[in-house]
């Protein structure tokens, strides 16, 4: 069976250094980047979709967001009503999913959805590829509220768009810090068959996995370590459909002002930059495509 990989870029819109590294990753044939998803809260959301409208050849899509996770650099909902359960005290997005989880409300959340989806059409991305979701907030698996994934994946059939989910679970990804699984196992096994089948039966794409990177590590330390660490995992990517995501930026003032360990996203550009990324994960076979090739695969394209 072949190997498959969906490298995107998630943040696209959230600073200016986001921007410049997608954009420049995007349109540059030697990166491994193969789509990303926008901010729609953020700042610059603007340029991201403006850009998204020059390049319909892309696979660009929507980064649905939730959450508000950074102590200086706050964003709200798009949708202009009913967004009570999706605000903190101060107004703001909940800074962590389970926040989220706890107090949203599911028709709250329906609506928000498709604010952030019809914002990022009125600004310039007129055909997204895909949705997925800041920080893991849509999948209920802080707390086991599964029917907020089962409201997105309708909202997902509805527009005919395919979705970050992995549809198959392995170990691995139960360990893995960044996907951030906190209920038990045997829950998110059984609630996921009947998730998947629900995607299915709504024609909503599916990757079979998804494996992100984590920080935990000597990969830390400096960015060849970094970079070793990447490409062995990618090249121990399994059979099949994988997703991994990223959140390249460029070093800029707006980007150190947000967050604490700003260069790694600087790294991640550099490593997706880097002719030899795309040309290692050639050499170990394995095939970039992006979501708007997963949905043809699956049969879903519109």
């Amino acid at each position: 069976m072949d190997r498959y990989l969906i490298i995107n870029a998630d943040d696209f819109g959230m600073c200016r250094g986001a921007n410049l590294a997608v954009m420049d990753l995007l349109t540059d044939k030697d990166s491994a980047l193969t789509s990303s998803t926008v901010m729609t809260p953020c700042a610059w959301a603007p340029e991201a979709c403006q850009f998204a409208n020059k390049h319909p050849e892309l696979a660009i899509g929507v980064h649905l967001t939730f959450t508000s996770e950074w102590s200086k650099y706050r964003w709200a909902p798009v949708n202009t009503s009913n967004t009570d359960s999706l605000r903190d005290g101060e107004g703001f997005m909940f800074h962590e999913s389970d926040e989220f989880e706890k107090n949203a409300k599911v028709e709250e959340v329906i609506g928000e959805i498709k604010a952030q989806v019809a914002r990022c059409k009125v600004l310039g991305l007129d055909n997204p590829s895909h949705l997925d979701n800041h920080m893991g907030s849509l999948y209920g698996i802080e707390t086991g509220r599964f029917e907020l994934l089962q409201a997105t994946l309708g909202v997902c059939g509805e527009f005919g768009l395919p979705f970050r989910l992995p549809s198959k679970i392995t170990a691995e990804m139960f360990s893995n810090s960044m996907l951030e699984i906190n209920i038990d196992a045997n829950m998110i096994n059984a609630a996921f068959g009947q998730i998947t089948g629900y995607a299915d039966s709504l024609r909503v794409a599916l990757p079979d996995y998804l494996i992100p990177n984590e920080w935990g590590g000597p990969q830390n330390e400096s960015y060849e370590s970094f970079r070793e660490y990447l490409l062995t995992m990618y090249a121990n990517m399994p059979e099949g459909i994988t997703e991994t995501y990223l959140h390249p930026s460029l070093e800029t003032d707006d980007l150190k002002g947000t967050s604490s360990v700003w260069w790694r996203r600087t790294w991640e550009y550099k490593v997706m930059k880097d002719p030899a990324t795309k040309q290692h994960l050639e050499a170990h076979n394995i095939q970039l495509i992006n979501y708007r090739d997963l949905a043809k695969m699956r049969g879903y394209s519109k």
